[in-house]
């Protein structure tokens, strides 16, 4: 025990005996900055894939060998390779700490590339797909898919927008908030996932008449009415969009069944990378971390990011000349 308290390698055994599962929770309850939806998807994965498998073993017990079994085993009972790398990396943050505490000398975790995931290609819409999907929903939902579309939103993000959040004469949108729906069916309004989330974003002027159609028939007149609401002016929930657009039975329709509502953003962000734009660019109108920390959303539109707007613009042109021509 000396010789270990000298080099540094020295383990607390008492704690060492402590169980993963109840080590795995208390991990999660003390991380008080973790988002709600967070909290809820690591409790997801203790509780779905650690906790049968793991979570009787003491801390000390765990080692490279039984980690890449218990791999194995969710890979066998027919875990999604994406659900167990999100698995593999929650387990090995849990025992990281458990190695930077000293109740183990060292992560067991240590299998390469288990905790990387391999996305399946999502499907990218043509410019007249999005339109003629557009088209296909009620008419109080179509702006909602051009904007979401152009302006590279995610559901929780278009879903907060207020009314002062748009700007028609400068052909801006600004994401200030989100809505994050829990699976118990909480709604939740918070700031976006990371502070390059918080951004003012130029859209194609070509969806101009459609979001000032919205606005004059289905938003409320103060500065901060939900632009997009439910029927009866309500919060819209990602499951009443779905059914009140009809999702799968458009989608089906024009020839893309299965589409998710992120497939728009993921169209939006394919279509601004084909503008030309530099990395910076791009990721600053996504709303993704980059080398620049923090975001100001009242920062001026940078000039890159109004070309990304006018070149999808000529993207629409090109395909339906008069949705462009009618601004």
């Amino acid at each position: 025990m000396e010789a270990q308290l000298t080099t540094g390698d020295w383990t607390d055994p008492q704690r060492a005996k402590v169980k993963l599962g109840d080590y795995a929770a208390k991990w999660i309850s003390e991380r008080t900055n973790l988002r709600p939806r967070t909290v809820e998807i690591y409790t997801g994965l203790l509780r779905r894939h650690v906790v049968p498998h793991l979570g009787n073993a003491p801390l000390s017990k765990i080692d490279t060998a039984m980690v890449r079994e218990w791999r194995a085993t969710l890979t066998g009972n027919g875990v999604g390779a994406s659900e167990v790398a999100k698995a593999y990396r929650f387990l090995r943050a849990v025992l990281m700490t458990a190695a930077d505490d000293r109740i183990i000398p060292r992560n067991p975790c240590r299998i390469r590339g288990a905790g990387e995931e391999e996305p399946e290609e999502r499907p990218v819409l043509t410019v007249a797909k999005v339109f003629e999907l557009a088209d296909l929903v009620p008419v109080r939902l179509r702006a909602l898919i051009l904007l979401a579309t152009f302006a590279s939103l995610r559901w929780g993000e278009v879903a907060a927008l207020r009314r002062m959040d748009v700007d028609l004469n400068a052909g801006t949108v600004s994401v200030r908030q989100q809505h994050v729906e829990l699976d118990t069916g909480e709604l939740l309004v918070g700031p976006p996932k990371s502070r390059a989330g918080v951004r003012t974003i130029a859209f194609p002027s070509a969806i101009i008449p459609a979001l000032q159609d919205h606005l004059d028939d289905f938003t409320d007149p103060e500065d901060d009415a939900l632009i997009f609401t439910g029927a009866r002016g309500g919060t819209l929930r990602r499951s009443n969009f779905r059914r009140a657009a009809d999702w799968a039975k458009n989608t089906t329709k024009i020839g893309f069944p299965g589409l998710h509502f992120h497939d728009l953003r993921h169209t939006g962000n394919t279509i601004a990378a084909s503008s030309g734009a530099t990395l910076r660019d791009l990721m600053e109108r996504m709303g993704h971390d980059s080398v620049r920390a923090a975001m100001i959303y009242q920062h001026p539109i940078a000039e890159a990011d109004r070309k990304i707007a006018n070149a999808m613009n000529g993207k629409i042109a090109e395909v339906l000349p008069s949705k462009a021509s009618d601004h």
